[in-house]
């Protein structure tokens, strides 16, 4: 059995591979608590500085959409040389790129109003939270899909929660 430091993963990976700091955002998922939490947050962010763009909405959802399939084989390489099973806590790309993908239903005029959008971001990130650790169906069977496709799949369904609640409440007026 090989001996890690608290400094390196398992298995002589680095934890300056690149693989691993994009699927960790840059080392956020090393943060020793509730790491998926910090990278849905980036991803409130995220959509924020990319709604206050100015880019087109076909264009965000290109992007966005792309962010999602580009995360498939980053967080299968990640997870293959991070060695610690199927969906390793320290990669949070997943919770970055999916809370980005659920926030496409907000327009991005209501996403990039600072300091008004606050309420609307704290909603919508608290319900990526909450379905992405409950997960609802199709969640769970999701995530049992094979590497990166199950970790990166699984958040796509909490986001497809987090985007209907979204919309209900647009479609009712709330937003």
């Amino acid at each position: 059995m090989a001996v890690t430091s608290e400094h390196e993963p398992p298995g002589g990976t680095s934890w300056f591979d690149p693989a691993v700091v994009v699927a960790t955002c840059g080392g956020l998922g090393r943060i020793p608590f509730a790491p998926g939490t910090f990278g849905a947050a980036l991803g409130v962010a995220a959509s924020v500085a990319l709604a206050a763009s100015g880019i087109s909405p076909s264009a965000e959802a290109a992007v966005v959409i792309a962010m999602n399939l580009v995360g498939i084989p980053i967080c299968t390489l990640a997870a293959r040389r991070l060695g610690r099973g199927e969906d390793p806590g320290a990669i949070n790309y997943d919770e970055m790129a999916s809370a980005m993908l659920g926030l496409l239903v907000v327009p991005a005029a209501a996403r990039a109003s600072f300091p008004t959008a606050l309420p609307l971001l704290a909603v919508a990130f608290l319900l990526h939270r909450v379905f992405d650790v409950a997960k609802p169906f199709p969640c769970r069977p999701l995530e049992h899909l094979p590497e990166g496709l199950g970790i990166m799949a699984d958040d796509a369904g909490a986001a497809l929660w987090m985007a209907l609640i979204l919309a209900g409440c647009r479609q009712a007026g709330w937003l």
